[in-house]
C-alpha cells in the first residue's frame, strides 16, 4: 500500500481488526521511509457498480462519496458513528444485491432517503434538500408538511 505522505510503496501493517460490524477490516499501517501512520479499510466488493446520472453520464460507484453525503446530512445529530457505518454498509449491500451493475442515481438517492427516514428525520430533510434541489423555504415547508402525520379535522 502506497504511503499517502511520501509515496513510498513499502509500508507495513501494524494492526488489523474487524470493523463496521465485521463487514470490513481496519488496518493500521506504518511507513518506514517517513514514519507516517495511516489507516486503510478492506471490504468485500460483490460487483463493480456504475451510477447512471440523470444527465445520462456514467461514473463508477464511489462508496466514499456516498458516505460523505450521508455524514454531512448527519452532522451534529445524536447518532452513533457505528450506526451510520452499518447503514452505509447496508445501502451498499442492497445496491450490490440488486443484480444490476448499472444503477440510476435516482435509485441510490431513494434508498438513502429511505434509510435516513428510519434513523433521523432531520438528516432525512437535510439530505432531501440537496437530493430534491430545494430552491426556497417553501420547498422545505412543503416537504416537512408531507412528513407530519395527518390529523383528522376536529368537529
Amino acid at each position: 500500500m502506497r504511503c499517502p505522505f511520501c509515496g513510498n510503496i513499502d509500508t507495513q501493517v501494524k494492526d488489523s481488526r474487524p470493523a463496521e460490524d465485521h463487514v470490513a477490516i481496519r488496518r493500521r499501517r506504518f511507513c518506514p521511509a517517513c514514519g507516517g501512520r495511516f489507516t486503510t479499510y478492506e471490504r468485500v466488493q460483490l460487483r463493480d457498480l456504475v451510477v447512471i446520472k440523470t444527465s445520462g453520464k456514467r461514473e463508477d460507484f464511489d462508496r466514499d462519496k456516498l458516505e460523505r453525503s450521508i455524514r454531512i446530512s448527519m452532522q451534529k445529530r445524536p447518532i452513533e458513528p457505528e450506526r451510520i457505518d452499518q447503514m452505509i454498509s447496508g445501502i451498499v449491500r442492497r445496491l450490490e444485491s440488486m443484480g444490476e451493475t448499472d444503477i440510476p442515481s435516482k435509485t441510490i438517492g431513494e434508498i438513502v432517503m429511505e434509510a435516513l427516514a428510519r434513523i433521523d428525520t432531520v438528516a432525512y430533510v437535510r439530505f432531501a434538500s440537496v437530493y430534491k434541489n430545494f430552491q426556497a423555504a417553501d420547498d422545505f415547508e412543503d416537504f416537512v408538511h408531507e412528513l407530519r402525520p395527518k390529523t383528522p379535522p376536529e368537529e
